[in-house]
């Protein structure tokens, strides 16, 4: 099993701000198991903490902006794809001003920042979100489109269509997140000179230089009209003719623009809460469409807080039927598991196929049948008994038995032609004999039944 990690050490990174124009000092620091990614101003009274999630976007004009109250940070969609896509689950990230420094326009200095520091793995288990069905959120009126597929792992495919005869269509892909460091989190922001007055007026990119941003001139503007816009930005004054790239380091890819779109979605990802198992696929992405998506993963979540763990139906089991009899001692019409198809340290995935020919539902109810919910909970425990007998040399002579339950909770009945899914979780070692666990029924999606239980192992008479 996964485990949740977070940063070895502290470490910053200096710059200007790219909206703001000021000088900006951000901190990586290490945090706890479940603390996910906070945002500290600590040049504010109080030094209050903004939770990075995607409720907590307030503006996604030229950037993703955090708010809480009246405190707003911006431009932290770079930093958090770095996090993000190095597997970093949990980091206090301190600033002392309302945006993170730009930098070179790219995530690569806070990759580099976070291998040169290390990352450290923790105890909790890391809780990933895995798709099951397609999920997609459209704006019509701009075209923009975010799909999220089933897929064994994270990864993007991002399409984009500029009005520009430099970067008319492209698109861009990560199949395996490995590979970011080295393919995407180089990618620069990019701002088309057409633009720039107009971010300008609006009181925007006051830290905009040639340095830290792809810069693209394609539409000819009078000479006077340019150089007045190259002297309010200080930078030299250039040739209004020639039209281009006209940043100072060149492009590292054609498609560099679509690599830094996909870099943005891998940074609003962040705010979803969780790492995803999953492929999306980003059509003309922006932070807008990004955030509406983030929002929507969000409330499926909480709507699946408890994940069903997936079941392949003709997956070879890991402890089939025959198996099950030699560790328990239950026989018909009581051995409640049909077969193990997960097994690691500390869980155990069984499933029970419910027939119309179980013998409880003749008087259970005759004309509307129902599992007993006692039942269900005996075949979460049998599957807990499976678990830790499993470990245990020459588990045919020991029997598990039920001491002590907890918490039960019954959400939804049980009928004939549904699939129990049971996922079990040890709390903790074996202890004197006793062992302590937790554990969900599933039909399909959604949880019908968890408990918290004891069960003891007691050796068998000869």
């Amino acid at each position: 099993m996964l485990k949740q990690t977070t940063l070895k050490g502290s470490f910053s990174l200096c710059g200007k701000g790219l909206h703001t124009g000021l000088s900006l000092t951000v901190t990586f620091n290490p945090a706890p198991e479940n603390t996910g990614y906070k945002i500290q101003r600590i040049d504010v009274d109080g030094m209050p903490i903004i939770d990075a999630i995607a409720e907590n976007v307030v503006d996604t004009q030229r950037g993703t902006v955090l708010a809480k109250g009246d405190v707003r940070v911006s431009t932290v969609e770079h930093g958090l794809a770095a996090l993000y896509a190095l597997g970093i689950d949990n980091c206090l990230i301190q600033v002392n001003g309302p945006e993170f420094p730009i930098l070179d326009g790219s995530a690569i200095m806070y990759v580099e920042k976070i291998k040169e520091i290390g990352i450290q793995e923790q105890n909790a288990p890391k809780d990933y979100y895995i798709i099951h069905n397609k999920i997609e959120v459209k704006d019509e009126k701009t075209g923009s489109c975010i799909t999220i597929l089933p897929d064994e792992q994270f990864s993007i495919t991002a399409m984009c269509s500029f009005e520009s005869k430099f970067i008319n269509s492209q698109f861009a892909t990560i199949d395996d997140i490995e590979d970011f460091a080295s393919e995407i989190a180089p990618a620069r922001t990019f701002v088309f000179v057409r633009d720039i007055m107009q971010l300008l007026q609006a009181n925007l990119i006051k830290g905009g230089d040639m340095d830290n941003a792809i810069v693209i001139y394609e539409v000819e503007q009078p000479q006077d009209k340019l150089d007045a816009l190259a002297d309010l930005l200080g930078v030299p004054r250039l040739d209004a003719s020639k039209l281009g790239y006209i940043q100072h380091k060149p492009i590292v890819w054609e498609n560099e623009c679509t690599r830094h779109k996909l870099l943005d979605v891998i940074g609003d990802m962040a705010l979803i809460g969780k790492p995803i198992k999953g492929r999306i696929i980003a059509t003309r992405p922006g932070h807008t469409i990004n955030n509406k998506f983030a929002r929507e993963m969000r409330r499926v979540i909480r709507k699946h807080e408890i994940q069903a763990p997936i079941y392949d139906p003709n997956a070879e089991p890991v402890i089939d039927n025959r198996r099950i009899r030699d560790l328990l001692p239950h026989r018909y019409p009581f051995q409640l598991v049909d077969k193990v198809v997960s097994i690691g340290a500390t869980t155990i995935v069984g499933i029970k196929n419910v027939t119309s020919n179980e013998p409880f539902f003749q008087g259970h109810f005759p004309t509307e049948p129902v599992m007993p919910g006692v039942l269900i909970v005996e075949a979460m425990a049998q599957c807990g008994g499976l678990i830790v007998l499993n470990t245990m040399e020459e588990p045919e002579k020991y029997t598990a038995y039920f001491i002590k339950i907890d918490g039960v909770k019954f959400r939804k009945k049980v009928v004939p032609g549904d699939t129990l899914i049971f996922k079990v979780d040890l709390l903790g070692p074996v202890r004197h004999g006793i062992s302590s666990l937790h554990g969900y029924a599933f039909v399909g999606d959604d949880v019908v039944c968890e408990a918290t239980y004891a069960c003891q192992i007691i050796k068998n008479r000869e």
